[in-house]
Formats: C-alpha cells, structure tokens, sequence
C-alpha cells in the first residue's frame, strides 16, 4: 500500500480500538473512525426483510429509515440525524443496542474537541 510504519500502526491502533466494550479514541484517525462506524445504522443493512424473524438489531436498524452524519464546521458539531419509524420499533429499542455506541460516539468527539449531538425524529436527544 506504500504506508511507513507509523501510518499502519496508527490504522491498526484506530481499528483496535473501536470496539465499543474495550475500545476508546487515542488518535483523530480512531476517533473518526468510531464516529463513522458507531453511527452506521440503517435500514439498508439488513438483509433478509422477514419482519417476523427479525431480532432487535434488525428491528431497530429496518426501522431507521433515514440516517445522516452531518458535520458542522462552524459551529464545531457533528449531528447523527436519524428518523425511526415507530411503528416498527421503538425509539427505546434504539436505546437498548445502541447506548454504548452513542456514548462511545460522544466521547470520540469530545476527543476531536467538538460537540456530539444525537436527534431522532426531529427531537435533540444529546
């Protein structure tokens, strides 16, 4: 790929480092990296559309039907917009699985030194 060492080493630790159990922002590349991937939920990621098979991680994510990760420069932010459809699946079930990713995800901007902000529905939640 034509990367010295050090610039691997920087993607492994930012890789190794996202897990949401262990992991923490150490760099601008990991914490990038946990923005992008903590906020990765949408109805697109779920393959099979057999609603009455669907667990609560298909649930929530069949539910999002729109996600935006929108980055405000000026005002130094990043917003993950989401729009749930409730009649899918409540807004709380979002909450179940996605709590520790929405924290980790705060933390990872507060490393960047900007704000998170979390809406869904068109309310701010964070």
């Amino acid at each position: 790929m034509g990367m010295d060492v050090k610039e691997r080493t920087e993607i492994m630790m930012a890789i190794g480092n996202h897990d949401e159990n262990t992991g923490t922002a150490i760099s601008d590349i990991s914490a990038a990296l946990i923005l992008a991937d903590k906020s990765d939920v949408h109805r697109d990621r779920v393959s099979n559309t057999n609603l009455s098979t669907f667990d609560i991680h298909d649930r929530v994510n069949y539910a999002v039907t729109d996600a935006e990760l929108k980055l405000d420069v000026e005002e130094r932010k990043i917003s993950l917009n989401l729009k749930i459809d409730t009649k899918l699946c409540p807004v709380l079930d979002y909450f179940e699985i996605f709590m520790d990713r929405t924290m980790m995800s705060k933390y990872a901007a507060k490393y960047l030194k900007i704000w998170f902000e979390l809406v869904i529905n068109g309310t701010k939640l964070l």
